[in-house]
């Protein structure tokens, strides 16, 4: 049966308006990108690799402060084998079918992310190299995405930009360079955790590892930008696209001034001030100063 029917079956079996119900597919895939579509009220409609998808889905929301969930396990639906059972989170049923598709109506106080940028900094494993949650939604609003685009995350860090890039719309495409192996690995993990497991990463030093990458629609780069390096994304950047450079030293400072001159765009200044403590009691302690530099090419 194809999958618009499937669906479309399973929601009149519940009654549910099909125009409320968000689609995950499983299949070839972990578990994870449900992750992104948990929320209070969601209806969900899983496709299931096999037997094992289930289980797998229970287990994360349970993980995720789902518990209280409702979940349907609908089995060969419409043919002679067709079965719908509510599961609890105590016991899996046996005997699961192949075939199967996951209703889930969600519920509980677990940590269900927002849907607009800026997520908070510690949904992210990092080891300091993270553009910071204030930044990065002033940095998604730069770049732009829309559906179907490709980003270029250059010196991606903990992966936080791209991330946010591919949460903007589930088409969305990202390619992540960073040349230090073990943060190209925590940033693949981190998208994996956040949903979004489709995040392609490339291990290596700009500019020559974006030799031969497919031209962008935005290209981000996230600190230490050199000459070079915002040429070479220039020049890939398909017409019509977005390059946001974020600077926190004199030196990458002095490129977006650069860059400025050769390709025009627009200059901004941000400052975020946190409060903190200061001894017993709290004060505003500023961040760097971010400069930004943002180019559209003609």
């Amino acid at each position: 049966m194809p999958v618009a029917s499937c669906v479309s079956l399973a929601a009149a079996r519940l009654g549910w308006a099909l125009q409320e119900v968000i689609v995950v597919s499983c299949c070839g895939h972990p578990v994870g990108p449900v992750a992104a579509h948990l929320y209070a009220g969601a209806r969900l409609m899983v496709l299931s690799a096999d037997e094992t998808t289930p289980g797998a889905v229970m287990a994360l929301l349970r993980a995720r402060g789902f518990g209280e969930s409702r979940v349907y396990v609908m089995e060969a639906l419409g043919g002679a084998r067709e079965r719908v059972r509510e599961v609890g989170f105590g016991v899996m049923p046996g005997g699961i079918d192949r075939l199967n598709l996951l209703a889930i109506e969600v519920a509980g106080a677990g940590d269900g992310l927002g849907c607009v940028p800026g997520l908070p900094d510690e949904a992210f494993a990092h080891d300091g190299q993270i553009t910071k949650a204030e930044i990065r939604a002033v940095t998604l609003a730069a770049l732009s995405p829309r559906p179907g685009d490709l980003l270029w995350d250059v010196g991606c860090g903990s992966g936080s930009v791209g991330i946010e890039f591919l949460r903007a719309h589930p088409r969305n495409r990202v390619v992540a360079v960073e040349r230090d192996g073990v943060r190209a690995a925590r940033a693949r993990d981190n998208a994996a955790a956040l949903g979004v497991g489709h995040y392609e990463v490339v291990v290596g030093e700009a500019p020559g590892a974006l030799a031969g990458l497919a031209a962008p629609d935005a290209v981000f780069i996230g600190g230490g930008a050199a000459d070079e390096t915002i040429g070479a994304g220039w020049q890939a950047l398909r017409a019509g696209g977005r390059m946001v450079v974020n600077a926190v030293t004199i030196e990458t400072e002095a490129a977006l001034f650069a860059a400025h001159r050769r390709f025009g765009g627009r200059l901004t200044r941000l400052g975020v001030e946190r409060l903190d403590r200061v001894g017993r009691m709290h004060g505003f302690r500023p961040g760097m100063t971010v400069t930004q530099w943002r180019g559209v090419k003609g």
